[in-house]
């Protein structure tokens, strides 16, 4: 047994929180993403995620296109991921460290269940999450900026008042400022154009299948008017990541629905090339 496993059993027996991150930033503080040293004109960036309220749920979709400077780096990274069972959150910013981020986020709410013996409130999920970007201030202050979406079914709330407002979305800022948001939202660097479709689109009481195409539709749209978001690629078969979160809990949207979605609204669009 090295020095450097002893050190770190000795953490693991000391009682402590309940959170995995204060433990990581006590044992082995090197760990953690902040800590990570890049040069930020060399790191991968990602974006564009939306996020919109239906009757029932929450809907997550997130581009395929992964940037480095003026270059495409990656065609079909994925962005949007499940953090439990019915929480998902979206990255934007620098991918690299968003990714470890989302990881570290997993390991937090899991481990938070097992010492406690129950699950996090999902508002207590989305403070846990504030509390690690803004850990990452320091890096972003460097050009390695981290900036999730975080959206969820909340089942508390969903018991008290029905499932058709349980739908909850929660966007942040580089200092770790933690924001509910009204029925849509969207991050990263086609957020702009992708929010005013949004505007346009959502509607209340929509379907999941209706909250689904809004979502794509307006990362079309982002596509459309910002280099760093990747449309849906036909050819390529690469579509957006869509995520539903639900009382039955988190669901991925399969690329069947989703091609027969942008199927349509290439189709449509193409009879109103102005538009």
């Amino acid at each position: 047994m090295t020095a450097d496993t002893r050190g770190l059993l000795r953490f693991a027996t000391d009682p402590g929180s309940s959170s995995f991150v204060e433990f990581l930033s006590a044992a082995a503080p090197d760990q953690l993403p902040s800590h990570r040293m890049m040069d930020p004109a060399m790191t991968v960036h990602a974006t564009t995620i939306v996020a919109a309220i239906y009757d029932g749920g929450v809907v997550m979709a997130g581009d395929r296109r992964a940037t480095m400077g003026n270059l495409i780096a990656q065609r079909d990274i994925e962005k949007v991921f499940p953090a439990d069972d019915f929480t998902l959150v979206g990255i934007a910013g620098t991918a690299g460290m968003a990714i470890e981020l989302v990881r570290l986020f997993q390991v937090e709410l899991e481990h938070y269940e097992k010492i406690e013996g129950t699950s996090l409130t999902l508002d207590g999920k989305a403070q846990r999450l504030a509390t690690m970007v803004r850990g990452n201030l320091g890096a972003a202050m460097q050009g390695l900026a981290v900036v999730p979406l975080f959206a969820g079914f909340d089942a508390a709330d969903a018991a008290a008042h029905g499932a058709s407002g349980a739908g909850k979305i929660y966007s942040y800022d580089v200092a770790g400022g933690r924001y509910p948001e009204q029925y849509y939202h969207s991050v990263g660097s086609g957020s702009v154009f992708a929010k005013s479709a949004l505007k346009k689109l959502w509607r209340t009481s929509m379907s999941e299948e209706d909250a689904v195409a809004v979502v794509v539709e307006s990362l079309y749209d982002a596509a459309d008017d910002d280099s760093a978001t990747g449309g849906p690629d036909l050819t390529r078969r690469i579509y957006p990541v869509v995520y539903a979160a639900t009382a039955d809990g988190v669901r991925r949207i399969g690329d069947a629905t989703l091609d027969a979605i942008v199927r349509t609204l290439t189709e449509r669009r193409a009879g109103s090339p102005g538009s």
